[in-house]
């Protein structure tokens, strides 16, 4: 039998049940007609309900050239005659992509098939963030030395926030397909996941299982950046101390001999060499034996 799919784009609570003709629990209807916000507030989920199954999805939407992650709410609920899907318009003005499930309709498929394309096509989304965070942390490390501190700590701050967020809804996705392929999410009815529905949700869940894996590599990789950014400041810190040292101690044999013949010793330096012209000798003496020695050293 084929089944009747529907889109709704942030509909209002009567084309809810009117497209979707059932009994729904009060808290499925406000999740779905809630507004549409920044996608990251929603809470990944897919529940049974009897005559229904609820999913609440993000599809995770990378934009390079803007250096930034939309998360869009896509939602849907299924039954063994009837598919709904549920986009909520980002703030950006975008929409979770559903061109996989428009495929799919078409053809003579059963709805268990159609909820797997979607939550398939979701774990694609993330592979694609992987992809994009991976993209985006190899620019950072290539041009942290040009980069100035204050960029790269806003860049790296930008991108462990995306990577939390990231691993945080792909695990929460990950536990939700676990539980279908447990078989711990059905209709109360007929089934709407078979066998075979199933065990591609196996696949699925392995997807989220390398979604997670990866996210913790791509973290390792950013926190490898930012302690070489660490060590490049402390580096730059100990050649200006050791700058600061270098002047000191030049200022220091000057003022040392200059404060020794200020002293006030009565007729101790009223002896023809102690003059002015020696002092001042012995101040450009010591001063170029000492920078012969800083240069000798590799000091300055």
């Amino acid at each position: 039998m084929a089944v009747k799919w529907t889109d709704l784009v942030d509909p209002s609570r009567e084309e809810l049940l009117h497209a979707t003709t059932l009994a729904l629990d009060p808290e499925a209807i406000e999740t779905l007609v809630a507004a549409p916000g920044d996608g990251r507030d929603a809470r990944p989920l897919i529940e049974g309900h009897g005559s229904y199954v609820l999913a609440v999805l993000s599809y995770p939407q990378v934009f390079p050239a803007d250096d930034r992650v939309e998360y869009l709410e896509l939602d849907l609920i299924a039954t063994t005659t009837r598919v709904v899907t549920v986009r909520k318009t980002g703030r950006g003005g975008g929409l979770a992509p559903i061109d996989v499930l428009a495929a799919r309709a078409n053809g003579d498929l059963d709805a268990g098939v159609l909820v797997h394309a979607v939550v398939d096509d979701v774990a694609d989304g993330f592979l694609g963030l992987l992809d994009g965070l991976y993209e985006e942390i190899d620019e950072l490390e290539g041009h942290v030395d040009e980069l100035s501190g204050s960029v790269v700590r806003r860049r790296m701050a930008e991108l462990r926030h995306e990577l939390l967020h990231g691993r945080r809804t792909a695990s929460a996705t990950r536990a939700a397909v676990r539980r279908i392929v447990a078989g711990r999410i059905d209709l109360s009815g007929p089934r709407l996941f078979s066998p075979a529905v199933e065990a591609a949700f196996v696949d699925t869940y392995e997807t989220f299982v390398r979604v997670a894996e990866e996210l913790d590599v791509a973290r390792d990789l950013l926190a490898s950046v930012r302690d070489y950014h660490q060590a490049k400041i402390a580096e730059g810190q100990n050649d200006i101390v050791k700058k600061l040292t270098v002047v000191a101690s030049l200022v220091f044999v000057p003022s040392l001999i200059v404060g020794f013949y200020g002293q006030n010793f009565a007729e101790a330096f009223d002896e023809p060499y102690w003059s002015v012209g020696v002092s001042l000798g012995l101040i450009v003496v010591t001063t170029i034996a000492q920078l012969a020695l800083f240069r000798w050293r590799r000091w300055i």
